[in-house]
């Protein structure tokens, strides 16, 4: 199992609207995420910063995470998050959530 945390910019005009979409994400969606092997998948906020967390079940994150980008629901999905979303400064050049650093863990 991998942990994976990531961090994002949230826009401030958008954050009800981000908010508001996590109240109810669609079913499909959360098929796609279980389909990749992706489980305790959460996301938190702090000031203009969302930071996700999520384990990898399965054996080929790049093949999971294609997948996922391929899925038709995933991508709709996606074209309501992604508006209210921003790079941090920290991000690569093709970087969207950016992948954090673990510096700590006690299981």
């Amino acid at each position: 199992m991998q942990r994976i945390a990531q961090v994002i910019k949230v826009r401030p005009e958008k954050l009800e609207e981000y908010r508001e979409l996590h109240r109810a994400v669609p079913e499909p969606v959360l098929a796609r995420l279980r389909a990749c092997h992706i489980a305790n998948y959460s996301i938190h906020l702090l000031g203009d910063r969302l930071f996700s967390y999520f384990e990898y079940h399965g054996d080929d994150l790049a093949a999971d995470l294609a997948a996922m980008a391929a899925d038709e629901a995933t991508r709709e999905w996606w074209k309501l998050t992604d508006p209210c979303q921003e790079p941090v400064p920290e991000a690569g050049p093709d970087q969207w959530w950016t992948p954090m650093e673990r510096v700590f863990l006690m299981e």
